[in-house]
Formats: structure tokens, C-alpha cells, sequence
């Protein structure tokens, strides 16, 4: 079995199902961490599933992830538009990296159109709500399996 597929989660998605639900959904963030599950098991995958209000630890798990994943697929919510620190350590991983947003950040308020993170993202998935996550996992094992 290959290494496992990280699936990094930034700040305030821990309220997923309760903040914005106009926006988000009301699927929690268990839910989605349950769906990517079951998506990677199918394919022969397992997921590092994480959360995270805090940017030094986010970054941390990209540090790990260079020695212990496949790859990354990433929603790193607020911290898509101000962390050069994140962006720094996404350089620094030579796998894989998907960008996920539940919303369409391109079609909300123009602080949410320049994400960072998009400059080293290998591939970017928004608008999809929760299923981008489903998504995400397809997608990273097709990327895995070409790499």
C-alpha cells in the first residue's frame, strides 16, 4: 500500500455544518473526514485527515507530509489569501498538491480571488461544496498512479 493522501483542513472548518451554511452546506467537517474515507478506501488509499485554527501547525502537517504522504489536498480556507508561510511549505513538497474550496471563492468578494496557495497547487477544486472532497481523492489517486 502507497503512502497516505493528507487531507490538510484550515481554520474555522471545524464549524463546518453550523458557520454559513448558506455558504458551506450543513455537512459537518466529521462527515466530509467520513466521506473522504470511505472515497480513498475504495480506491486503495488511506487518508491523514486534520484540522487546524492554527497556521504554525498547518504548516507543520505539510512538513510531515514531505516524508509521510502521497500527496496533499489542502482547503486552506483563510489562510488561502494571507500565508506565505503556507505557501512556502507547499513549495517544499514534491508530490501532488490539490487546492480545495467548498464555496466558489472566484465568485465571492474580491478578498477571496487571490489565493497563494494556487501557485503551487498541482490542481485547484472550488465551488463543488463538500463533494469537492470526493473529488479531490479521485483526483489525487489518478496524479499518484501517473507520478
Amino acid at each position: 500500500m502507497s503512502k497516505p493522501i493528507f487531507v490538510l483542513n484550515g481554520p474555522n472548518l471545524n464549524l463546518l455544518g453550523q458557520r454559513e451554511p448558506h455558504i458551506y452546506g450543513t455537512t459537518t467537517l466529521a462527515e466530509v473526514k467520513q466521506l473522504c474515507e470511505e472515497k480513498a478506501r475504495t480506491l486503495g488509499y488511506e487518508v491523514d485527515f486534520r484540522q487546524t485554527n492554527f497556521e504554525g501547525e498547518l504548516v507543520e502537517s505539510v512538513h510531515q507530509a514531505r516524508q509521510e504522504a502521497c500527496g496533499i489536498i489542502i482547503n486552506p480556507a483563510g489562510y488561502s489569501f494571507t500565508s506565505v508561510a503556507l505557501l512556502d511549505s507547499l513549495k517544499m513538497f514534491d508530490g501532488p498538491k490539490i487546492e480545495l474550496h467548498i464555496s466558489n471563492i472566484h465568485a465571492r468578494e474580491a478578498i477571496y480571488h487571490n489565493s497563494l496557495v494556487s501557485r503551487t497547487a498541482t490542481a485547484v477544486i472550488a465551488g463543488l461544496g463538500v463533494a469537492g472532497y470526493a473529488l479531490a481523492i479521485q483526483a489525487m489517486a489518478g496524479l499518484v498512479e501517473r507520478k
